[in-house]
Formats: structure tokens, sequence, C-alpha cells
């Protein structure tokens, strides 16, 4: 394996790649870009069955992944895995950045003319991806996968799941596919417009929606994680959640100013009532007391609201790196492994 000095960072925003000058390839790149964090019970078999299904894509391909902090024996079986496979690349964070900062690390790596991201529990069929370039040959852009059904979650997910995508979509000004996650496949073009968006804290989904290029849905049915736990607690996904809103959409902020204009229709009522009810009411009182503890209600959720977006332009301002890598192993045993520096992308 060879192993790169731990001061190679990477960047977190890629100038625009040139097209190598040693002439053309017999076939183009792609690029698989899965993060993981404490996936030991489950990498190898994720690993073995990306290597029996690319095969149908008819591209040569290369594997990223990118250890984002594993606590667990992840980093020893991606290293193994790495020693025997050439195409394999791993790419060890120095900490956990969160799964947004992974994939982005995996993004800036990868050479291909199409990128896969995958996630590394298997609940994301490797067997789809033949179909998704299939569709990417078409004309699309971006193949996001659509979820048909989802094994092994419980109603309460389904539903918050739900519920949240078609909000999400509602909230943000430009079109964003609901019932999909992070499972897709990218044009060259659209992964190097992403690379050169500017954001520290990033929500890709957002981000792929915003770039503007044509998507298109291939539907499957997302099966049950074969081994191991969600790295996602109910915690962790609220706080998904307001990030993906908070970056996406200023709503949330307007809709501070409806609250406002709501709460002076109600003062102004209660006002009005006051005077032609006669003095020492109890419901005047109680209409009072209401007001009073909506405005105080509404004026802490305005303050919060904005503190949120306060705090989110504040981490852009310190311009720290999204993520900082510890270490990169490149894969050199084992299968033919020619690695083009880059394939030109169709749109190139």
């Amino acid at each position: 394996m060879n192993t790169l000095p731990a001061s190679d960072h990477g960047p977190d925003i890629l100038p625009h790649r040139a097209v190598t000058g040693q002439g053309a390839v017999p076939r183009e790149l792609l690029s698989i870009v899965i993060p993981c964090h404490n996936e030991e019970e489950v990498i190898e078999s994720t690993h073995d069955r990306l290597v029996a299904a690319l095969p149908a894509t008819d591209m040569d391909f290369e594997i990223i992944y990118i250890d984002d902090g594993s606590r667990d024996g992840t980093l020893a079986r991606l290293e193994a895995i790495a020693a025997r496979d050439c195409r394999a690349t791993v790419i060890e964070l120095s900490r956990n950045f969160g799964q947004q900062a992974a994939m982005s690390a995996g993004l800036a790596r990868a050479r291909g003319a199409a990128v896969v991201i995958i996630d590394a529990d298997l609940q994301d069929p490797p067997e789809v991806i033949p179909e998704m370039v299939e569709c990417w040959r078409g004309g699309a852009d971006v193949a996001y996968g659509r979820r048909r059904s989802r094994e092994g979650e419980t109603w309460f997910k389904l539903v918050t799941a739900s519920c949240f995508h078609r909000l999400f979509a509602s909230l943000v000004p430009y079109p964003v596919p609901v019932d999909t996650g992070d499972f897709k496949l990218l044009d060259r073009a659209v992964v190097d417009a992403v690379c050169r968006l500017p954001e520290k804290r990033r929500y890709l989904r957002s981000l792929v929606a915003w770039s503007g290029f044509r998507q298109q849905p291939v539907w499957y049915d997302r099966h049950a994680r074969s081994a191991g736990e969600t790295k996602y607690s109910t915690r962790k996904l609220i706080r998904l959640a307001i990030d993906a809103v908070m970056l996406s959409s200023d709503t949330p902020l307007r809709a501070a100013w409806w609250a406002a204009g709501l709460l002076g229709v109600v003062g102004s009522c209660c006002a009005v009532l006051s005077c032609i009810l006669p003095a020492g009411n109890g419901s005047l009182v109680a209409a009072i007391a209401a007001v009073v503890s909506l405005a105080g209600a509404i004026q802490t959720t305005a303050v919060a609201i904005v503190g949120e977006y306060v705090v989110r332009t504040y981490r852009e301002v310190q311009s720290r790196p999204s993520w900082i890598v510890k270490k990169t192993i490149e894969g050199t045993a084992g299968n033919q492994c020619a690695r083009p520096d880059h394939h030109e992308s169709r749109a190139a």
C-alpha cells in the first residue's frame, strides 16, 4: 500500500480539473464514494457486492472509502481491502466530521466521469448502480435512487421521514426530489460544480438540487441493514433536519414576520374587546394573559431562529475546512489497475 503524507489535508473546494494530455482511454472511469463510521461488521460484504455488481456497468471503476473517525475495526478492514484490491482507496479523516463532510471529501477525491455516492450499510443495494449508469448514459446528469419501499424501518420513522421530505421540498425555492437519500450518481460536471461551492457546512442533497442539472429517478427497494446498527439516533436525525432547512431556506426566518403580524391582529382584537366588555370581566383578563404568553413565545422563537442563522454565518466566516485528512491509502495489489488521471465529462 502507498500511504500519502499525513499533511495532505485535502482541499475543501477544488479548482476546475484539467484534462490530461496522455491520450484517450478505452473506457470511462466510475468512482464510488462510501462514507464509513463504525462499519466493521459489514464493510467487507459491501466491497464484495460492489466488486461483483460494478463490471455490469462496462466501466473501469475506483472505490473510495472515507473513514469518518471510526472507533472500531473499520479502518483496519479497509486497509486490508486496499492491500488486496488496487481499485480501492481509503481516506482516513482525523476525527468524526459527520457524514456530509465525509461524502464531500470523497467527491473531492473522485476522478471518474460519473460518481456514485452510497452508504456502507448495504441498505442501498449496489446492484442498482448499473441501472443508474444506464440512466446517466441516457442523458441524466443526476440519477438518484428513489425508494419504493424501506425494509426494517419503524412506522414512526417512515411517517416522519416522508413528512420531512415533503416539508423540506416545499420550503426551498428550487425543485428537490422526495423519498430519496444520498444514494445517487452524479455526472462529472455536477461533481465539479458542487465541489466549487464555498459552503463549509454542507447538505449535499440540497446542493445537488440547487445546482440545477437534469435529475432522473431510479426506483428501487431499500433493504434492512445486513449487519451493525444505524449511526443516526433520533437526536442526530433532528439535527440533520434542522441543518437541512436552515442551510437551504430562509422561510423559517420569514415565518417570524407572519407570526408577528398574526400577533398584532390578535392584540388589536383584544384591545377592541377591552373597550367593549365591562371592566373586570374575567374573560378579558384571560385573553390578555393569553396574548402576553403568545407574544413571549413568538419573540423567543424569533430570536432562536435568528440565532440559528447567526451561528451558521459565524461558522462560515471562520472558514475552517469541512474535513481534515489524516492519511490516504492507495490500493496497490491484486487486479489490473491502470489509474487514469482524469476522465472527461460528457458535458466537457
